[in-house]
């Protein structure tokens, strides 16, 4: 099975912590794991041409508030429709068990004894200082932060969150998250492969 996990970065002038509108971001760079070669790569705007072969051979993307934020802000750019890709989005599987949202710095320290190495307004800052490396960099971090969860929690079935000084683990159920598709996946075909 062919797992992406990805992240992207977006840039805008109405950005206020915890509230993003999505109508209203910007895509900078696009960053992912492709469990086919093991590499980390990163796209950006200009560069999405070369990034759609590879997300539509893709058995699953794995990300982190992919499903409200990453998801819906690339399917702007992907002249076909990314929801019809299999997702697997941490936050909501931790939702689903805690019924709240965590942070994924809080997931990184509880689980992985890691945190982040910045924030998403500390990126457009970047940006807008053309220190696009920087973004790069910082999103591909992400990226590897996701894939290490996602396969902890593939290994373990739970993912552990930083709560205050104590660390609280999250049963997770994964059966079904690398199981065959009922049946063959629906490419877009945006690109005729």
């Amino acid at each position: 099975m062919r797992v992406v996990t990805f992240d992207i970065e977006s840039i805008s002038d109405s950005a206020v912590r915890g509230r993003v509108d999505v109508a209203e971001q910007e895509l900078t760079i696009v960053a992912i794991h492709d469990s086919a070669t093991g590499e980390l790569s990163s796209y950006s705007r200009e560069e999405l041409p070369k990034l759609w072969p590879i997300i539509e051979r893709a058995d699953a993307l794995v990300g982190f508030n992919s499903d409200s934020f990453d998801i819906p802000l690339l399917n702007r750019y992907y002249p076909g429709d990314l929801t019809r890709i299999r997702s697997i989005d941490l936050l909501v599987e931790v939702q689903k068990v805690l019924g709240r949202r965590i942070r994924l710095q809080s997931i990184a320290e509880g689980t992985l004894k890691v945190g982040k190495s910045g924030d998403g307004l500390k990126a457009m800052e970047w940006w807008r200082e053309g220190k696009y490396d920087l973004v790069r960099k910082y999103c591909m971090e992400d990226v590897r932060l996701t894939r290490a969860l996602f396969d902890y929690a593939l290994e373990h079935s739970s993912l552990k969150y930083k709560d205050l000084r104590t660390a609280r683990e999250i049963k997770l159920d994964t059966s079904a998250w690398l199981a065959p598709a009922e049946s063959a996946p629906v490419l877009t075909h945006a690109l005729g492969l």
